[in-house]
């Protein structure tokens, strides 16, 4: 599955387009390399995140096209 995509299944971030920004700016990175948006995610996977002055460190335990809200937390687990 796609980066962005990823990310906003996950809601780690709300909407694709910012996940697609965000992506773009170098902020974030895949096993510690940055990556772009159309990157591919796979289970065991690492995600850093740089929101502001903060960064979210999750890895993937699982990849799924769609998922309900209540669901979502269980895609990923913080690190």
């Amino acid at each position: 599955m796609r980066l962005d995509k990823y990310l906003k299944v996950s809601r780690l971030i709300k909407r694709r387009t910012v996940a697609n920004e965000a992506c773009d700016s170098g902020r974030v990175m895949i096993n510690d390399k940055p990556a772009k948006a159309s990157a591919e995610v796979r289970k065991g996977d690492i995600i850093t995140v740089s929101f502001g002055n903060k960064d979210v460190r999750v890895e993937v335990l699982d990849v799924q096209d769609t998922v309900k809200k209540d669901e979502a937390k269980e895609l990923f687990r913080y690190l």
